[in-house]
Order: structure tokens, then sequence, then C-alpha cells
């Protein structure tokens, strides 16, 4: 769908092409008329939970519909602020590693995208951003220096556990993965304005017309788009800690959307 324009500022209880609806668990998508809200209701470590809009369900990942240049804009808030918000949520694009929607095989992800995790989330991958939290961000593992470097995991991945050495080596690794990160300093639960701004060889992210993180670590396409709130976890280290969960979550969450706009 390069050079093609999405825009979704009306929400019929029908939501219209090219986005389809993914709901499990106590999962909901209200739609409200001007707003949409993903709503996730006493959730509970007993099962997946997700309310979500994609445009990638039954595609090949060779055929996901977006690549650069393009720009996201997406107006939304949240019911609850940074870490009492339970989950995972946000909205952008990536190439669906964990086989989600689809019959895929497993890959290596790729990521460009507004993303936020709760404790105990521990994603850390950027040196210089906590490993949870409402954050900007890209990664792609599928790019060869990450591919060069995969031979001396079994060594390096112990070192990084010595301080000195993890402040020294990380960031290399970091390089290679294609990893940027920048913390949001907004509060989830007011309007804000999202903006990315996706080129070939960099990518610009912006809240309210303040950019927040301008990076050269562009992914490649094509990648699909998605929006949703969950009640997982996970956690990814340097020094070899990794773990993946669900969470209890009484009451109601939700993220609300108002305007989603792709001009590509």
């Amino acid at each position: 769908m390069h050079s093609k324009n999405v825009t979704l500022n009306n929400f019929p209880p029908d939501i219209p092409p090219p986005w389809k609806t993914f709901v499990k668990g106590d999962g909901a998508l209200e739609p409200a008329g001007d707003t949409l809200r993903f709503v996730n209701t006493d959730t509970t470590a007993a099962r997946y939970t997700d309310a979500q809009i994609d445009d990638y369900q039954a595609l090949a990942r060779r055929n996901f519909l977006w690549r650069p240049p393009l720009q996201m804009t997406v107006r939304a808030r949240f019911s609850h602020p940074a870490w009492e918000l339970s989950g995972t949520a946000g909205f952008g694009f990536w190439n669906d590693p964990f086989m989600m929607t689809g019959l895929r095989q497993p890959a290596l992800p790729r990521v460009i995208w507004f993303f936020y995790s709760s404790s105990p989330s521990n994603i850390k991958l950027d040196i210089n951003t906590p490993g949870c939290g409402w954050k900007a961000g890209t990664m792609d593992a599928t790019r060869w220096p990450f591919f060069a470097l995969l031979p001396t995991a079994p060594l390096a991945v112990p070192l990084m556990n010595i301080g000195p050495l993890y402040h020294t080596l990380w960031p290399i690794g970091q390089r290679a993965i294609g990893v940027s990160e920048a913390a949001l300093p907004v509060e989830m639960t007011q309007w804000h304005t999202y903006v990315i701004n996706w080129q070939k060889n960099t990518a610009r992210f912006s809240v309210d017309g303040n950019i927040i993180l301008d990076c050269d670590t562009s992914p490649r396409g094509p990648l699909g788009f998605v929006m949703w709130l969950d009640n997982q976890y996970m956690t990814v280290t340097p020094w070899g800690r990794f773990g993946y969960g669900l969470l209890d979550a009484p009451g109601r969450q939700w993220m609300e959307v108002s305007d989603l706009e792709i001009r590509g």
C-alpha cells in the first residue's frame, strides 16, 4: 500500500478495510462514532486477553502493506497512567514475529512504534532507556550486523552481567539489532497526538509536535500496522534473561483513539 493514504476518524460498529479486528479473552472493541476504545475487563493470568486492530491478518509477511517513506498520526489517550496500566499496548508497525494472527513461521522482530509495557516486563534493549514504560522505539534484528555478531553470543551474554563490560559491549549489540528508544515524557491519560515519520534510513517520533526521538535505525519494510491493548508481559535482556506471561488486571482498562492516519 505504498504511496496511498488511509484515514480512520469515524468508528462505525464494523471497522472498515483494510483494518481487521482481533479480540481475545476479556478484550473488546467499543466504537462510539468519534472514538474507538480498546478495552480489557477483569483480565486474569489464566488466559490471554487482547483488543486489537491490524491490517495484516492472513497475509504473508512479504505482502504486508507498509514501507517507507510514510507518516503515521494517531490521537489517543489511556484509562490509567504509566505504571498503573497493566500489560502491553501501543500502535505502529511490525512484522508480527510471534505468529499472533496467522500461520507464519516465527521470525526475528522488526518494529517501529509507540510501545507500552508494564512491570514485570523488562525489555531492556536500549542501554539508556528503562525496560518498561511508555516509549518510542525501533528494532530490526534481521540486519546483517546482528548475524555477524551472533557467533559471539555464547561468550558475550555472560559478560553482560559484569557492569563495566555491559556498558562497553552492549552499545555494539544494540546498534547491530537496530534499537533506538526514548521514554515518552507525557501523561498517558491525556489526549496526545503521536506521529511517526518513517523514512528509508531515518525515523522521527514526535508527540504534540515535539520531537521525542530522531534516529538512523529505520527498520526495513514491508511491515504491518497494529494497534492493541493486552495483558502480556515479557522479559528480554542482554544478560540472558528471558520470560513471558500474563497478568491480572481487575476492573476496566482501555486505550481510546480518535484519529488514525497513515500517509505514504
